[in-house]
């Protein structure tokens, strides 16, 4: 009889622990609820001493989204978020505020209400400017409009450049004002390869006008071309020099991969589709680095900090840091968020991404798509 009894509290002890084991092993704390630390301002007195940190929280800023593409702040704090299907949202302490529909957005594939940018006088003149896909007699095209943002209302004052051929792939979309205080576009070569080695033509490029849409004088080629050869770029950013990088999509299909960093110099052709990956011909110039046959990045958009590039990976998964010194790539966050399209860096200078699960390649998941708000440190002193 005592023995029966050792057996059993023997044996309630062994499953009590089991449970508690298993219990405690899928527990998760949600990082969406810690309070995120301020990003450590590295000076050469605080690097030395300061403790290294090693976790990189992240916060939700906004759920329920769709098909988010572009983020921008405005000067008083408020985020702009542009969704594919035509709308504009602006974000004011985590809520949707004003939501502004632009009619003429036709959504079509990887095409519809595309990049956004505001400009570097907009405090003065209250611009933004927004790339998306339209349809004309028939013709789909992409063009960029200016609006006036007035008592938290669109109004539309021009457009600025017109005629960018689209299609259902290949659209481009990323805006952005240089350093230059001129205008860059990202353009796709809109499923037609051979667009992109015509410096005449508009698609596979980037494009550099000024405010107004009229061309700076010192364009390579008297019109709005920057560089050619592209497929289909979808990020810019300017690192601490003031030089120019893109990430650019390769192939997809059968013969996927390739995806590419480029650093853009004035009128160079990179290639597409003569070359790829690591192949050279004269005239042409090869990316810095590239994915491979093996992987892909289907890389988005992208921002610098502390001498990194940061660019997000929709296909990857993965918000991916570059060094341009050692020409190494590194994933972060792989797989936990899905696709991921923008990284802007905020003015509290944190990292703000997007997801694109609800684009019809994704998973959605609950609260999907999101505005995710993450603290750079680890990832910089990884």
């Amino acid at each position: 009889m005592i023995k029966k009894i050792l057996f059993f509290i023997l044996g309630l002890s062994f499953l009590t622990g089991l449970f508690l084991y298993f219990k405690n092993k899928n527990l998760k704390v949600n990082p969406a609820n810690q309070t995120l630390p301020l990003p450590r301002k590295l000076t050469k007195e605080t690097d030395k001493n300061a403790p290294v940190q090693k976790t990189a929280p992240f916060e939700i800023v906004a759920e329920n989204l769709k098909i988010p593409w572009e983020i921008v702040f405005l000067p008083d704090g408020r985020i702009l978020v542009t969704e594919r299907p035509g709308s504009v949202k602006i974000l004011e302490k985590r809520r949707v505020g004003k939501s502004y529909k632009i009619k003429e957005v036709l959504h079509y594939g990887e095409g519809g209400l595309l990049g956004a940018a505001i400009h570097p006088e907009f405090e003065k003149n209250k611009y933004v400017y927004l790339y998306f896909t339209y349809k004309k007699n028939g013709e789909i095209l992409n063009k960029v409009n200016r609006y006036r943002l007035e008592k938290d209302k669109l109004v539309f004052d021009k457009t600025v450049i017109d005629g960018i051929k689209g299609a259902i792939f290949h659209d481009g979309g990323r805006i952005e004002f240089g350093p230059d205080g001129y205008l860059y576009i990202t353009t796709g070569d809109a499923t037609q390869p051979e667009l992109s080695q015509d410096p005449n033509n508009l698609n596979g490029k980037i494009l550099r006008i000024k405010d107004d849409g009229s061309i700076p004088e010192d364009n390579p080629f008297n019109n709005p071309v920057y560089s050619y050869g592209h497929r289909n770029p979808q990020g810019l950013a300017w690192d601490e020099n003031g030089q120019l990088w893109i990430t650019e999509h390769g192939p997809s299909g059968l013969q996927s991969g390739y995806d590419e960093i480029n650093k853009i110099v004035k009128g160079g052709n990179y290639g597409w589709p003569e070359i790829l990956g690591g192949k050279e011909k004269p005239g042409m110039i090869k990316p810095v680095v590239h994915s491979g046959p093996d992987e892909t990045w289907a890389p988005a958009g992208a921002v610098f900090y502390k001498g990194y590039m940061f660019f997000a990976g929709l296909r990857g998964e993965s918000l991916y840091r570059f060094d341009p010194k050692t020409k190494k790539v590194k994933a972060f966050f792989k797989g936990e968020f899905g696709r991921l399209r923008a990284v802007v860096l905020g003015p509290d200078n944190y990292l703000y991404i997007s997801t694109s699960n609800t684009d019809g390649r994704g998973r959605p998941r609950k609260g999907d798509d999101k505005i995710i708000k993450i603290n750079p440190e680890a990832l910089v002193l990884d």
